[in-house]
């Protein structure tokens, strides 16, 4: 490991009040709600019930603590994730960013399984088969989103007001499916089998779903790689010292803002300490927000599945992914809800290719930059640039290898992989390497509980909000 290099002294921000730093939660919510929540839960569910419906939650819950580790590092010294990894231990930093690299060759499949509700819905282009009308409308809602990010100010802003509008009408929309009479009365069953499972399966195992099944238990919230974007999007949001890093700006505004090669640290004062208090509270809900509302999404979307698609054995197959939970939507609505249900569908498929579009353009710009000195003479956003459009052209050439179910399984199985490596390095990362870098007792705390010790009296959590609305 080489030796830890000192960072730059800066005064700590002060907390700017809740709704102004909230954002990255938001954000998680969803991207969560894609191939996981709306793909490989329901199928599980709709093939065999609730024999494996107790795994759901803890999957979920195991993520908070990792995500908190991953924003305090990022809310101490302002550096990404992966800057973090190089500092650890370059070789395994450089074997990781590999894994990760091909893990996300994939992700084109997202905007895929996003066409196949657009398909659906329009049956346009007249005349052509269901898979080519799947891939015209994932190539068009790449398109579009490509579009957004190269005209916008700031890409994040763009970013955070798409998942905002995703996240709320997803949930509102999954309410409302949930109110109908025929799900109310399978709910008791469906909560009973969250701690309950049933002693036998109602069908014989297939092989198959193994692979679906570890696929569902890793992105159960947001799993695999994906939970490293918690890092970045804290970056851009400008949390804790993040708040003196740059941002990525798109190309056509013609502004462009510095970012910085290394992060940050501080003094410890006694003012500084307090602000930072104030900054761990706000990242212990940031977070929860993910998680919490990644819950909930899941737990709508699999009662729909058990009361409606269960009885009938109805599974979503090859270019049909997104189109069977249709059914959740319709027999609350009619026609009419079916249709709606498979635009909101299109909406958190393909928004999960923004995001991850986004992200993979950060990390990979970022990680090239801090493990090579030398490309740090090149501009950011012109890399970022650089491998927006490079990934942009592979996943539009990936997508026509095969359907987007297979694809999403190949990327959840390295991902997988992944995971168990890199949370042990995080640990390592906050509780060895981070020391060194920050004034003392501003570290992470008592892991993993570090952002609930707050949460023990309703005074302050109620104080806590007050103060972050005004």
């Amino acid at each position: 490991m080489l030796p830890v290099k000192p960072l730059t002294k800066k005064p700590f921000p002060k907390f700017p009040g809740l709704w102004k730093a909230m954002g990255p939660g938001i954000v998680w919510l969803a991207l969560a709600q894609g191939s996981g929540e709306l793909i490989w839960w329901p199928y599980i569910v709709a093939k065999y019930g609730l024999a494996f419906l107790f795994l759901l939650i803890p999957a979920c819950l195991l993520q908070y603590p990792l995500n908190y580790e991953i924003g305090s590092y990022t809310l101490l010294t302002g550096e990404s994730i992966f800057q973090g990894f190089i500092r650890l231990n370059r070789v395994f930093a450089f074997l990781l960013w590999i894994l990760m690299t091909i893990s996300f060759l994939w992700f084109g499949a997202f905007a895929s399984a996003g066409g196949t509700s657009l398909a659906a819905l329009t049956h346009f282009p007249v005349g052509w088969s269901e898979k080519a009308q799947t891939l015209f409308w994932a190539y068009f809602s790449m398109a579009i989103f490509f579009t957004g990010i190269m005209v916008s100010r700031v890409i994040y802003e763009f970013i955070e007001k798409v998942m905002w509008f995703v996240s709320i009408v997803t949930l509102a929309g999954l309410v409302f499916a949930c109110s109908h009479p025929d799900v109310r009365q399978a709910a008791g069953a469906f909560f009973k089998g969250l701690v309950i499972p049933p002693m036998s399966l109602p069908r014989p195992w297939d092989p198959q779903d193994a692979t679906k099944l570890l696929t569902a238990i890793t992105f159960a919230g947001l799993g695999g790689f994906w939970t490293l974007f918690y890092s970045y999007w804290l970056r851009e949001k400008g949390v804790g010292m993040a708040y003196y890093m740059g941002h990525v700006t798109g190309p056509i505004t013609g502004k462009k803002e510095i970012i910085p090669d290394e992060g940050f640290t501080f003094q410890g004062t006694n003012e500084e300490l307090s602000e930072l208090k104030k900054w761990k509270r706000y990242l212990a809900l940031d977070s929860s927000v993910g998680i919490v509302g990644n819950i909930a999404t899941t737990l709508m979307t699999c009662l729909l599945a058990y009361a409606l698609l269960f009885p009938k054995g109805l599974l979503p197959q090859k270019y049909e992914i997104a189109v069977v939970q249709a059914r959740f939507f319709e027999v609350s609505w009619g026609v009419a809800g079916r249709l709606i249900f498979l635009f909101v569908a299109a909406c958190f498929l393909s928004d999960t290719w923004l995001a991850t579009l986004d992200a993979v353009s950060r990390i990979h710009t970022d990680f090239l930059q801090s493990f090579f000195p030398k490309l740090k003479k090149f501009d950011f956003n012109k890399g970022y640039y650089f491998f927006a459009v490079l990934f942009t052209v592979i996943t539009a050439v990936t997508m026509l290898f095969n359907e987007p179910g297979p694809l999403i399984l190949i990327s959840a199985v390295i991902g997988f992989i992944g995971t168990v490596s890199f949370s042990f390095a995080i640990l390592l990362l906050n509780h060895k390497v981070l020391p060194a870098l920050v004034p003392k007792k501003t570290g992470p705390g008592a892991w993993p509980f570090a952002g609930f010790s707050w949460l023990q009296s309703p005074t302050p959590c109620l104080r806590f909000f007050i103060s972050g609305i005004f």
